[in-house]
């Protein structure tokens, strides 16, 4: 075990015995402060490096207060130095008093183009509304590209029709970065993790959504057999086999769940759980790391690690793909909730969290680990 904060044994002993253990905190660095710029709240934190380098941190701008509903616009910060400074903030998509969200990009490595999944809904129909069939509107379903590194976007483009069913009724896509298959006869294809409720069980599943043809449509893919999940984050594995990582809404286990497909995400087995990963029930990310060398088989997940509270937010190395977990360091101690990875320009890795002293939601904050310090 490791803590990321670096600070001396005697102050650490100090704070210890003045303040509760999940006050602590260190020095946040804040790409996103909630009440600036003219938003309320930033919640829901997604983040890629994209082929020439620049590093593209998403998140909600929520105008007027922290809910979940009313006035929600996609947001964005780039960086062209791995995140040592941002520029401008860049407002993607705002579509009046409604719900844009859940930005979730993946990129064409081929060709550097991003595409940015998300979700879109009235800014008065409420979450509990449109899964009870009351909502004026339904949850639908959006994709937007750039091909400038995130400066300039297209203009969203529905895909509900492709990717939700007609019997379901919310919907998220991620929120966490997607991926492209770098492997075996899908090579290529474009993975966003996603979930969904059912109409009248009113269940919850996770599953995904891809693309073969470099963004132009997006389907379906597998859908977990078993339910009590949502909000998940992809990996690739192996040649074909990807893991998907699950927010678990069963308490008789107060851990992640877990899904396995051996077909490039068509099908997905049964969930079992990961008994390393406790989560308060919360939003959390995974990214396949390779080192050269002998270390390929790296697979990172960060979340906030404790069963009852969202706090503690850790970033985990498994260095046998997700089997077992060896060695974490403690991002920061305090309230602390959603999160994403990307691997920098220099090699190290790059936290996008949501982080505070007295709430997770006081702002969206960025660490950069040095990959040494998993030895």
């Amino acid at each position: 075990m490791r803590s990321y904060t670096n600070n001396h044994t005697l102050c650490l002993i100090l704070l210890i015995f003045t303040i509760p253990f999940y006050s602590y905190s260190k020095n946040l660095k804040y790409i996103f402060k909630s009440g600036t710029d003219g938003y309320n709240t930033f919640r829901i934190p997604s983040i890629v490096t994209t082929p020439s380098g620049v590093v593209l941190a998403f998140a909600e701008g929520r105008k007027n207060s922290s809910s979940d509903s009313g006035d929600i616009d996609i947001v964005l910060k780039r960086s062209f130095d791995g995140g040592n400074s941002w520029g401008d903030m860049i407002i993607i998509r705002d579509d009046d008093l409604n719900v844009c969200g859940n930005p979730s990009p993946v990129i064409d490595e081929r060709n550097g183009k991003i595409f940015l999944l998300s979700t879109w809904n009235r800014g008065d129909d409420t979450e509990s509304e449109i899964i009870n069939m009351k909502s004026m509107d339904t949850r639908r379903v959006y994709v937007m590209s750039s091909e400038d590194d995130g400066l300039t976007w297209s203009k969203p483009k529905e895909i509900t029709e492709s990717v939700k069913k007609p019997n379901w009724t919310w919907y998220a896509t991620g929120p966490v970065h997607g991926i492209q298959i770098k492997k075996g006869n899908r090579k290529g294809r474009m993975i966003v993790a996603c979930d969904h409720i059912e109409e009248k069980t009113k269940k919850y599943y996770s599953h995904i959504i891809y693309s073969d043809d470099g963004g132009e449509s997006w389907q379906i893919g597998g859908i977990t057999p078993q339910d009590q999940v949502n909000e998940c984050s992809v990996a690739e594995i192996g040649k074909g086999k990807l893991i998907l990582n699950m927010r678990n809404y069963d308490r008789n286990q107060m851990n992640r769940k877990i899904s396995i497909s051996k077909d490039y995400g068509n099908n997905w087995g049964d969930i079992y759980d990961d008994e390393t990963l406790i989560e308060p029930i919360c939003q959390a990310s995974i990214l396949r790391y390779t080192y050269r060398g002998p270390r390929k088989n790296n697979l990172f997940f960060l979340n906030p690690s404790d069963k009852n509270k969202r706090i503690n937010m850790t970033l985990r190395l498994s260095d046998n793909l997700g089997s077992s977990w060896e060695d974490f360091i403690t991002i920061h101690e305090g309230p602390s909730a959603y999160s994403d990875l990307t691997k920098l320009p220099n090699g190290n890795l790059g936290c996008l969290y949501e982080a505070g002293m007295k709430s997770p939601y006081e702002g969206i904050a960025f660490s950069e680990v040095n990959i040494n310090e998993f030895n």
